[in-house]
């Protein structure tokens, strides 16, 4: 596997490829699928109308949803199993537990419980009032600004939802090691709290950089009983020492993924198990207004807390889904995690989805100063929405997204995530050209302590 990643590789290429390891010479490399000229729709700019007519999207998406089942997790061309043939017995097997408990009473019911006691759900949908005001014209008029306080979910952010259920997962199939990966944390939190709570042991990779930049979750980790290793270079080294670690030990340990990418089943599981987050989204608009809300925002780094708000709502083509990327120090400068702006189609950690990468296939590093928004690709099935053009995706900048930590920080006595920032600072632009009472619900996917400390230095 390792050995994937020393070569350029042809762009009609697939195969499963991850980044070398540092004996390799650092080298990464992206399996292209397809050329850029291949890609559907753009995103970056705040276009109000849409080319796609509303009947054909909507069989597109059902037709796909229907086909995911005996499609190995396709999402359009987006998705699949890009791995050795080791591995694919181990998907299998994985996959066919998957969908036994979606439908197990029993599993569901524990479930349940573990997310109602123990994560806190249901997180309220607070009305920010003040934001709201913030955002209202000369005439007193503007859009009404919702929250969905994942940051009170129990260890600060969605990340929760899907490292109890997948934990719960590993363990019913006679897993006893459970191995992940991290980037801000939030994940490597959330799934050491898991396995201290079912009695796992917890091996969690993380790279040595962002160590620096979220100490404060390393020493939770550290507190959870979990052992955290370093890893040189940043959220995607560690996925792959992750997966690499996971390889070796198919037997006894169980890759618990954070995020929607990888090799099916990972991302359905993923999406599946944040859709919690939708779901209670239209139970409570529908208590607080009587109907749905008009726009969903969310960030959107490989996606997970986006695909959890969104998911519900994709067949509501009356409810605008908008995902918001990083722009780093802007999309010209190459310092960006904005994957869906200004990616190309390839296979990246066992799927094909959007990447960044160079004209020879080469990974090219993300940046933001939200180090969970790090990753240099995105979910498949993100990847199909913005082709079919069912969600919108935008980016905004470091300083755009550190002027709103600061804003709602004042404004609601919220501290949002440097993540979560992101979809909040998009109010900007978006709030503006939308009519009056449009109710909006922002996903605040994670509390914003861990970013405090910088925050407070670049200000």
């Amino acid at each position: 596997i390792s050995a994937c990643g020393r070569e350029p590789v042809s762009s009609k290429t697939q195969g499963f490829c991850l980044p070398s390891s540092p004996a390799d010479g650092g080298a990464s490399v992206a399996c292209s699928a397809l050329s850029h000229d291949s890609v559907i729709a753009t995103s970056g700019s705040l276009n109000l109308s849409t080319t796609i007519t509303r009947k054909s999207l909507t069989q597109t998406l059902i037709e796909t949803e229907e086909r995911k089942s005996t499609t190995a997790g396709k999402f359009g061309r987006y998705g699949g199993k890009f791995v050795p043939e080791t591995l694919m017995l181990c998907l299998s097997q994985l996959e066919a537990e998957f969908k036994v408990v979606l439908h197990d009473d029993k599993f569901q019911a524990e479930l349940a419980t573990a997310l109602k006691d123990y994560v806190g759900r249901e997180t309220p949908l607070y009305l920010a009032q003040r934001i709201t005001n913030y955002y209202k014209n000369s005439k007193g008029e503007g859009p009404e600004i919702y929250l969905k306080r994942e940051d009170l979910n129990h260890g600060g952010a969605h990340k929760m939802n899907n490292a109890i259920a997948q934990a719960m997962l590993a363990k019913r199939i006679g897993r006893k090691s459970i191995v992940a990966a991290t980037g801000a944390g939030q994940h490597g939190v959330a799934t050491a709290a898991a396995c201290a709570k079912l009695a796992l042991e917890c091996t969690i990779f993380m790279g040595r950089m962002d160590m620096e930049r979220q100490s404060s979750n390393v020493t939770l980790m550290n507190l959870l009983g979990a052992e955290v290793r370093s890893v040189d270079g940043s959220f995607k080294d560690a996925t792959s020492e992750a997966i690499r670690h996971w390889v070796n030990n198919l037997d006894s340990s169980y890759h618990l993924a954070g995020a929607p990418v990888g090799p099916h089943p990972c991302p359905t599981m993923v999406r599946e198990f944040q859709s919690v987050i939708g779901k209670e989204t239209r139970k409570q608009a529908m208590e607080k207004w009587g109907g749905k809300p008009d726009v969903l925002v969310a960030c959107v780094g490989s996606g997970s807390n986006a695909l959890g708000l969104f998911h519900e709502f994709v067949r509501d083509e009356d409810v605008r889904l908008i995902g918001v990327e990083a722009a780093g120090v802007g999309l010209e400068s190459g310092k960006h995690s904005a994957t869906l702006a200004t990616g190309e189609v390839g296979v990246y950690h066992g799927a094909m989805s959007y990447l960044l990468q160079d004209e020879e296939g080469q990974i090219i590093g993300p940046h933001s100063i939200a180090v969970g928004l790090e990753y240099p690709g995105v979910s498949p099935e993100l990847s199909f929405l913005k082709d079919v053009g069912r969600a919108e995706f935008y980016s905004v900048t470091d300083q755009e997204a550190i002027d709103a930590y600061r804003r709602v920080s004042r404004l609601e006595g919220i501290i949002p995530a440097m993540e979560a920032s992101h979809a909040l600072a998009f109010l900007e632009k978006l709030c503006p050209t939308l009519p009056d009472g449009t109710r909006v619900v922002v996903s605040c996917s994670g509390r914003g302590d861990k970013d405090a400390a910088m925050v407070l230095e670049h200000i």
